[in-house]
């Protein structure tokens, strides 16, 4: 009754930390994903105030978390979407993995960390946060931008990446030879296969059988679906995530929209979860020593971004101020990121990668929304201040031609003759 008790207590007051974050961060319009992970060091191993008998069931809800977070994500689009992404936009995806998971891996392998760890630090620079930059853009207005489509795209390359990606940093860490390997992956990809080709034939008869008037039984279908699925591609050895993530995708029309609105909360709750998980098994005095590599690669990858979404609105025909708000969007990174580097935790690999991917994230989450708003003006300021000085310059080289010119005319005196006395 005792450890009931206090399990309660600790499980009460971390949810009502959270809410209290959350308002915080929105009040003053900022994500709260920073304030969550500093939760989480508060609480965690070497905090202020560790947790005792509440840490298990933290664990059990954060891979909830997870699950939910892929499931609301493929909730977001149909096959036929992504397919038609797929077809149009993946020049856009191979720039965005070539120019970010490049640094990633290379800071990794600078560090002494290994081939494994380079892999999973790849993915940690490479997948941009879906979450953060969506309300970026439903907070600046720019939903209907002409930019904003392509980013989208981009987001959606990078989260079917993660069909693909997961399955390979699974195997890696566990250990799994070249031939486990390899049959894990091809698992991997036949089932998303079927699944799209599923999805594209069969995803309105897939949403009859699960849809439902009644909310609660919408929620419960769903739901148990969800995690039935998920544990059955875990067991398959493919990624729990993975699995949710096809579901959202199989599920379509009204289905989709229904059970995006009742799975919000339960979302959001076990979300907030996760990132205080993470950062329970992260000690506060381990982030020093990496910080400087993680101020690094932010800064780096933050470059690559901007680029990488400048090239892509390019690609599309977007204007030039445009280009300079797709790139600056695209720079915060957050759950996912938090997502991968969390595998490689538990699987223990490298016990700086935490940290560093703490730091990272931290630096990027806050980052991010500022370069939303202002890399487009401050490039614009720059470029007109560029073309002010030119412009500047070829008024004064005609001037001067000008003189010259009069001078040699007998007009006006030489500059080189000799003042009259």
């Amino acid at each position: 009754m005792h450890s009931s008790a206090v399990f309660l207590i600790e499980f009460g007051a971390i949810i009502l930390g959270l809410g209290l974050l959350g308002r915080f961060a929105g009040r003053f319009q900022f994500s709260p994903i920073p304030l969550y992970l500093l939760a989480g060091l508060a609480f965690g191993e070497g905090g202020l105030l560790p947790l005792g008998t509440s840490e298990e069931f933290v664990a059990i809800g954060a891979e909830i978390g997870v699950i939910l977070l892929l499931l609301m994500l493929g909730l977001e689009y149909t096959a036929t979407d992504l397919v038609s992404n797929l077809k149009t936009q993946y020049p856009a995806g191979l720039v965005d993995a070539a120019l970010n998971a490049v640094p990633g891996a290379v800071m990794a392998l600078l560090l002494g960390w290994g081939p494994v760890a380079a892999v999973v630090l790849a993915g940690v620079t490479w997948i941009s946060s879906s979450g953060v930059i969506a309300k970026v853009l439903g907070d600046l207005g720019r939903l209907g931008n002409r930019e904003t489509p392509v980013i989208l795209s981009i987001l959606v390359l990078e989260d079917l990446s993660m069909a693909v990606y997961l399955p390979i940093i699974t195997a890696l860490l566990a250990g799994a030879g070249l031939a486990a390997g390899s049959a894990t992956l091809a698992i991997a990809l036949g089932v998303a296969g079927l699944v799209l080709v599923v999805a594209v034939r069969y995803g309105r008869h897939i949403s009859r059988f699960v849809s439902s008037d009644d909310p609660e039984k919408l929620l419960l279908v769903v739901l148990g679906l969800t995690l039935l699925v998920a544990g059955v591609a875990q067991q398959l050895q493919v990624s729990a995530a993975v699995g949710a993530f096809l579901v959202g995708i199989a599920l379509s029309g009204e289905v989709a929209e229904g059970a995006h609105g009742l799975l919000s909360p339960l979302r959001d709750l076990f979300a907030a979860v996760f990132f205080v998980f993470f950062g329970l098994h992260t000690d506060p005095a381990s982030i020093p020593p990496v910080l400087l590599p993680a101020l690094a690669l932010a800064l780096v990858t933050t470059g690559t971004k901007i680029a990488t979404g400048y090239w892509a609105a390019k690609r599309a025909g977007i204007s030039a101020k445009g280009r300079w708000r797709a790139g600056g969007t695209l720079v915060a990174r957050g759950e996912f990121s938090i997502v991968i580097a969390g595998l490689a935790v538990t699987s223990g690999i490298e016990p700086r990668l935490g940290p560093l991917a703490t730091a990272y994230v931290l630096i990027l989450v806050i980052i991010g929304p500022l370069t939303a708003r202002y890399t487009e003006p401050v490039a614009t300021w720059a470029t007109t201040g560029r073309r002010a000085a030119a412009a500047e310059g070829d008024v004064k080289g005609d001037v001067e031609v000008d003189a010259e010119a009069a001078a040699e005319r007998g007009l006006v005196p030489s500059p080189d003759a000799p003042a009259e006395k």
